[in-house]
């Protein structure tokens, strides 16, 4: 047995050691970082006041003004749109595709959205939402619409790429919820349909709830995406016009390769890492909480 713990030690002591460099010490250096000034001085959580309190993370003004609210409320904004949305395409499609005839030469369609880079994606949506050449005007025309380039003005760039960026993810719950169909006995519609159960009620009192599982998946990735948003951002609009499109993680890039101030730029850092902890978390609690 001591032999053999050897052996087990030599062989994962390169992940360990590898795990230890490239993620536990760049980490706990981000979080020392952050507490501390230019000069290396300990400074408590100035850094964190600082940041929070500065217009282009949280800027109160912008409710009445309108954009820029910051990058905190944009983010949120972004989870506030974008996660249902992605949930109910998600869910619909899949349930409506599922008996299709080629539902599934549908499916890959919807999923190239996801299969593709971000940054490419972020370059289809300024074209998709360009006033010469974009899709969304030459539908607007139709109906008598002038339209704009969108993603160049205050007040319409960041939903445009919020309702972009639901394009290039609903293939993913679409891939996840069509799975998870599959996993529901066909016992369980049969009895429905005996009972005389409309498909509104089946979908209500079966699909939902014994796709759970998935939506808490669905959610967490999608929450987690959200909050990390960078190069659909980065790519469309580079969080302009005037920070109208900024969110956290381009801020956290501002900060520390155009501002070179690393210290603010790991502020920003710890407090994602913290929030898509604590949204992990909870979510994989609740799931866990109601197994038997």
């Amino acid at each position: 047995m001591k032999n053999n713990s050897r052996y087990v030690l030599f062989f994962i002591l390169p992940a360990i050691l590898m795990l230890l460099i490239f993620v536990v010490y760049p980490v706990a250096r981000t979080v020392i970082l952050s507490f501390l000034d230019s000069d290396g001085q300990f400074v408590g959580f100035k850094n964190y006041s600082k940041v929070i309190s500065s217009r282009e993370v949280f800027d109160p003004a912008g409710f009445s003004r309108g954009f820029p609210l910051g990058a905190l409320v944009h983010n949120l904004l972004w989870i506030a749109i974008h996660l249902p949305l992605t949930i109910i395409l998600g869910l619909s499609l899949s349930v409506l595709l599922k008996n299709v005839k080629g539902g599934s030469f549908i499916k890959s369609i919807i999923f190239l959205g996801m299969v593709m880079p971000m940054i490419v994606g972020g370059v289809m949506i300024n074209f998709i939402f360009d006033r010469n050449l974009g899709i969304v005007n030459g539908v607007l025309s139709l109906f008598g619409v002038q339209g704009k380039t969108w993603t160049a003005h205050p007040d319409t760039a960041l939903l445009s790429l919020i309702f972009g960026s639901v394009w290039l993810w609903t293939g993913f719950s679409v891939v996840l919820y069509s799975a998870g169909l599959e996993t529901i006995p066909k016992d369980y519609y049969e009895a429905a349909q005996l009972d005389g159960a409309s498909s509104w009620k089946i979908f209500t009192k079966i699909t939902v709830p014994l796709l759970r599982p998935i939506t808490v998946v669905v959610t967490t990735m999608t929450l987690l995406w959200e909050l990390k948003v960078f190069d659909i951002v980065y790519v469309a609009t580079m969080g302009g016009p005037g920070g109208a499109s900024n969110v956290l993680a381009l801020q956290m890039y501002t900060y520390a390769f155009r501002a070179f101030d690393f210290n603010r730029s790991a502020v920003v850092a710890v407090i994602l890492t913290l929030s898509t902890l604590a949204v992990s978390l909870s979510l994989v609690r609740s799931v866990r909480d109601e197994q038997p």
